[in-house]
């Protein structure tokens, strides 16, 4: 039988400080998050010829990794709507760091295939848990602008995996980078001791029946929300996953050029979300994402094509601040039309099924290139995606600056 819920008002509302330090820790726990799976895209062709594999194959491990996300969503949302927020973000913290270890350790390509699943049920849990937490503890009106500093934890895992690539691997080889993974463990001693109970959730604590009852309600929602985290998937990592292979194999650059090639757009998600962010809160959410998508496809000559390599990375840096400025507005976005009694949940999910259907891009592309080259592949995923997902995006609705302690739907 279903508890009963409880109707209880916290202690005391979140100060300004924790949720500084709330913020904080979910911004880290997604970048540490996309560190540990961003050093696979750099470290792609020595796995694969320490295994013997081509390419492809190690390409899709990255597919079972994002086709596993929607699993760690459901479960760690499930309990972070049900029991609260903070413990399952810092069970879900240690469960990715353990098992990139792990993938360090493996012995061949059918156990790092494992674990690079196992891997994504951790990061398909980090996600929604974690931007609901620090979405619910800051001020309406900064919104926007906290939702791209929160997502853009993933370009600075970009970051920290290119630096790792750049310092690490020419000594230490491919599974010294995996060992690296192990890190993020640490951050669970700073939410532990400075981060608090969601107010949000508190003032709501949904029993079974609310949680299904709400569910029923808005399934429609949560299917366009699907269709719109597809898109934006296929535009992150149709863009990301296998540019530094492009850069290497049809473009001849060394290990630390692609590095540096990689630091430098990465420096350009990071403005780009902060920048977009910070405009979805005056223009709003939907005509912030799509104008970002619509200028992400005009840079794609840039891109892809340009003779010399500071007009290449030139085009790297605007794709990827196009791009990651309209994944900025996506935790504020997600959150605010999320119901209150599965907000976790809920976006969580969406975001990771929409992971799951965009899944099959890295390896579509792998093996697109072998016959077309990885230049024409990725531009025209590149160019087909950035239409569909403006059309999406604006065929969607809004609730900018909603209260999030409220109940109301």
């Amino acid at each position: 039988m279903d508890s009963p819920a409880v109707s209880a008002e916290p202690v005391r509302p979140v100060t300004a400080s924790e949720a500084a330090h709330t913020v904080l820790a979910s911004f880290l726990g997604w970048a540490l998050d996309a560190f540990d799976f961003f050093i696979l895209i750099f470290v792609m062709p020595a796995v694969a010829k320490e295994f013997h594999r081509p390419i492809s194959h190690i390409a899709f491990t990255i597919t079972a990794t994002l086709a596993l996300r929607p699993l760690g969503a459901l479960v760690f949302g499930w309990v972070a709507d049900r029991y609260g927020r903070r413990i399952p973000l810092m069970v879900d913290v240690i469960f990715y760091s353990v098992i990139e270890v792990l993938s360090g350790f493996a012995p061949s390509y059918g156990w790092f295939l494992l674990m690079r699943a196992l891997y994504g049920i951790g990061m398909g849990g980090e996600w929604g848990v974690g931007a609901s937490l620090a979405m619910e503890a800051v001020s309406p009106r900064l919104r926007g602008l906290f939702s791209g500093l929160l997502q853009e934890g993933y370009a600075v895992g970009y970051l920290l995996a290119a630096a790792a690539f750049f310092f690490v691997f020419p000594h230490y080889g491919w599974r010294a980078m995996f060992f690296l993974g192990g890190a993020p463990a640490l951050l669970t001693l700073y939410i532990r001791s400075h981060v608090p109970e969601s107010e949000a959730w508190q003032r709501t604590r949904p029993d079974m029946s609310q949680i299904r009852r709400a569910i029923r309600a808005n399934w429609k929602l949560f299917l366009y929300l699907c269709v719109l985290m597809t898109m934006m998937n296929l535009a992150s990592h149709g863009t990301q996953d296998m540019y530094p292979t492009f850069l290497e194999k049809q473009r001849g650059f060394d290990t630390r050029t692609v590095a540096t090639i990689a630091l430098i757009y990465n420096v350009g998600a990071l403005l780009g979300g902060l920048i977009f962010g910070y405009l979805s809160d005056h223009i709003g959410r939907r005509r912030a994402m799509a104008a970002a998508v619509i200028c992400a496809g005009a840079v794609i000559p840039l891109w892809i094509y340009p003779g010399t390599l500071a007009v290449l990375t030139l085009g790297a840096f605007l794709m990827q601040f196009m791009v990651q400025g309209a994944w900025g507005v996506v935790p504020a976005h997600l959150t605010e039309l999320s119901p209150p009694e599965v907000r976790g949940l809920f976006s969580g999910l969406a975001y990771q099924t929409g992971v799951l259907l965009a899944s099959g891009v890295a390896v579509s592309q792998a093996l697109l290139a072998e016959r077309f080259g990885y230049g024409a592949t990725l531009a025209g995923i590149a160019a087909i995606v950035m239409l569909f997902a403006a059309v999406v995006i604006l065929l969607g609705r809004e609730r900018m600056g909603r209260d999030l302690h409220s109940g109301a739907a």
